[in-house]
């Protein structure tokens, strides 16, 4: 008697799964230590070159965010700071910026125009280590809803494997995403994961958006 050499398809459950252990292992590599400079009372110590996200130049700042500023020979200047819940950040001379709604470059260009008037032609460098301020929710019959740093590859199959996939009842046809749209309403997204597992309608595999909910009934 002959065997098959048919490759079955993964179970849906078991595909599931598979996604938040990948989800994971890939969440605990990002809070590995890095090569990003060690900090200690707010100033960049010697060490590795830091880290960089990278970012478009359309990319805003926002609260939470965590920048890496560095000013050439400067090391009393130079710091990693986070962006505090009124969007600004303090630095040596200069005191307190808004930083919160200002993109990278705009904010490096105002450091470096502030600078000149202690340090002469002062090098400003200015990274974006970690974004923080982009984030989307999974509410609903999952094993861990909340909130959850969004990347920007980030679609709803990441999104239900970091949630820890469906609980008993979860409604697995029936899934939608709510999207805020700019000027106020909302809309909403259908997501028949039976039929992602199965690979079929991948469109519905859609990447997500900052403030974007996942919603599993």
């Amino acid at each position: 008697m002959q065997r098959s050499n048919k490759v079955r398809p993964l179970a849906p459950r078991l595909l599931l799964t598979l996604l938040a252990v990948f989800a994971t292992a890939s969440s605990r590599a990002q809070q590995a230590p890095s090569s990003a400079p060690t900090q200690e009372s707010g100033t960049i110590q010697p060490g590795p070159s830091p880290s960089r996200v990278l970012v478009d130049e359309a990319f805003v700042i926002g609260a939470d965010d965590v920048l890496g500023i560095s000013v050439w020979k400067e090391a009393e200047i130079s710091r990693t700071v986070t962006v505090r819940p009124d969007g600004k950040i303090s630095l040596p001379l200069l005191g307190e910026l808004q930083a919160q709604g200002k993109t990278p470059k705009q904010l490096q260009e105002e450091i470096h125009n502030k600078l000149t008037a202690f340090i002469s032609e002062p090098d400003v460098t200015l990274i974006v280590q970690e974004i923080r301020s982009q984030r989307f929710n999974v509410l609903g019959q999952v094993q861990h809803p909340g909130s959850f740093v969004l990347t920007s590859s980030t679609t709803v199959l990441d999104a239900l494997a970091l949630a820890g996939g469906f609980r008993d009842f979860a409604k697995q046809k029936a899934i939608y995403v709510l999207r805020l749209n700019p000027e106020g309403s909302q809309v909403r997204l259908p997501f028949n994961y039976r039929e992602v597992a199965k690979g079929d309608k991948l469109k519905q595999n859609i990447k997500l958006q900052n403030h974007d909910t996942v919603v599993v009934p």
